[in-house]
């Protein structure tokens, strides 16, 4: 890869859309019946809005959006656990951006700030630990939170905080796993998914191999993706040729960045700060068994869970928020009944439409609101309402 325009190409996205179409309509033939593919990333949710993806596809294929945003599947208790921390009069407590916003059952991080705890954004882990180097009469806690793809960052942080004996730091641990959540998906009564689009930025840590579950298990082609429009377009065709041809099997897209075996001193440091915990709750999908990481024992002065007194409370979304249904792919983000409406990115009710990956921000962002609105006025018209 030279240039990100090479991904871009509007020639190359049209020969790969006639491709597709000619598959799909063979796959069609075959079903009797729509192809559901599911990006379980947020990431690659945007790419398809941003670039009009969804719109480009023929009929028939429908992109369902997964629950890859790990901002957007931390459970509201969890935010109340931060709030509380960040409270502590000894904590300065240290987080990234997109997780500012997203509303606890009182309060959201950027709220508590306002309120006068000292809640600071930073860019990495290190600029937390930076701030535990400047501080050494306060406690830095890092939020730290996502999925395989920033593990590493934090257990290497925190690696570091012991060589250089700062024990003042430590580590909020939210970080969350892929293929539980997938199995979980797959296993959800009702949920219908043909083929999966894997995420790239996570198989760049854990390789291929975890995913062959999901080809010899479950019967489900799939395959891991990168983040241009042409990438996308390119294992949407891959997956639709595994259907096509009967095959189910683990491909690779993104070659360019993905080994096949992930990344060793990555996978080793994960190994050596986490273990896994026996079950997480996650927003939307409750509890789920070994999706989530705890630090090891060995690390308990650097865990702020062992540290500091936390809640720990289940707390329910508001009933008028149906993140979970679109976080499993059951809604369309527009077809909540909220969207668009009481919650906006201004005025957030769940955290889809707080993170920058989430996929109602990217529905609003994008055009989906337009969709709301023409669906109350076609309300408003069959009802005779707004008429003069």
């Amino acid at each position: 890869m030279k240039f990100v325009d090479e991904f871009r190409d509007p020639q190359k996205a049209k020969l790969l859309i006639e491709r597709i179409g000619a598959l799909a309509e063979q796959v069609l033939k075959q079903r009797g019946g729509p192809i559901r593919l599911m990006e379980f990333c947020g990431g690659h949710t945007h790419t398809i809005f941003r670039y009009g993806i969804a719109g480009m596809l023929p009929e028939g294929i429908e992109l369902v959006h997964g629950p890859g945003c790990p901002v957007c599947v931390l459970p509201m208790g969890r935010v109340d656990d931060c709030v509380a921390l960040a409270e502590r009069q000894e904590v300065i407590f240290t987080t990234f951006g997109d997780a500012m916003r997203v509303p606890g059952s009182r309060k959201s991080l950027l709220q508590a700030k306002a309120d006068g705890a000292d809640v600071r954004m930073v860019y990495s882990p290190m600029d937390a630990l930076a701030l535990a180097r400047q501080n050494p009469d306060r406690e830095v806690v890092f939020f730290a939170l996502g999925f395989e793809t920033t593990m590493p960052s934090t257990a290497l942080t925190v690696m570091q905080a012991r060589r250089e004996g700062i024990g003042n730091f430590s580590l909020f641990c939210n970080h969350i796993t892929t293929v539980p959540t997938i199995k979980a998906i797959l296993d959800s009564p009702g949920m219908n998914i043909d083929a999966f689009l894997a995420p790239g930025h996570v198989s760049m840590v854990i390789g291929m191999e975890p995913f062959r579950f999901v080809a010899e298990d479950y019967g489900r082609p799939i395959v891991i993706t990168g983040f241009e429009p042409l990438d996308i377009l390119q294992s949407i065709w891959m997956l639709l040729k595994q259907m096509a041809e009967g095959r189910c099997e683990v491909e690779n897209q993104y070659a360019r960045v993905v080994p096949p075996k992930g990344n060793a001193a990555a996978l080793k440091a994960i190994a050596e700060v986490y273990e896994i915990r026996e079950f997480f709750e996650w927003r939307g999908l409750g509890s789920i068994d070994h999706s989530g990481v705890r630090m090891r024992e060995g690390w308990a002065e650097h865990d702020a869970e062992r540290k500091f007194p936390i809640p720990n409370l289940k707390i329910a979304d508001p009933r008028s928020c149906q993140c979970g249904e679109v976080l499993k792919g059951a809604i369309k983000p527009w077809e909540c009944k909220v969207f668009g409406t009481q919650c906006t990115p201004q005025t957030p009710l769940g955290a889809l439409m707080v993170s920058s990956e989430g996929a109602c921000a990217a529905y609003y962002n994008f055009g989906g609101i337009r969709q709301v609105q023409e669906k109350q006025q076609q309300a408003a018209a069959e009802t005779g309402e707004g008429t003069a």
